[in-house]
């Protein structure tokens, strides 16, 4: 069993999140401090992976990030709040593996400013 810190420091058993196709990973609201770092991680990628990230086909509702060569996030050391805190809550449960959701339920510290994908796109971060 792996074991992972989650926040607010509890040791939390990880997520089988390989082999969801990304099935979890929207809609996915940012609030504005995530939004400049984001564009941050994003602008300081190399053109090549940018332009690979960015091209890929996605599922309907699925992240604009999410990265299906790899399977996983594109933008994983900048990703939101709500991603870093996506399945070990009782609102935020992964389907794949609910028992390890906490009996709290997932509470953003600051109101979103948009949905990726919705209100922000590639356009808004290259």
């Amino acid at each position: 069993m792996i074991y992972v810190f989650c926040l607010g420091g509890e040791m939390m058993e990880s997520l089988p999140c390989k082999g969801c196709r990304g099935l979890c990973c929207g809609p996915v609201p940012i609030t504005k401090d995530e939004l400049k770092k984001i564009k941050k991680k994003i602008q300081s990628m190399p053109k090549k992976l940018r332009e690979e990230l960015k091209n890929q086909p996605r599922m309907p509702g699925t992240c604009i990030f999410y990265d299906e060569k790899k399977d996983g996030c594109g933008i994983y050391s900048a990703r939101p709040s709500i991603c870093q805190a996506f399945g070990y809550y009782k609102n935020l449960a992964c389907f794949r593996n609910p028992k390890v959701a906490s009996n709290r339920n997932y509470v953003a510290k600051d109101s979103p400013v948009g949905i990726l994908s919705v209100d922000f796109t590639w356009k808004d971060f290259i």
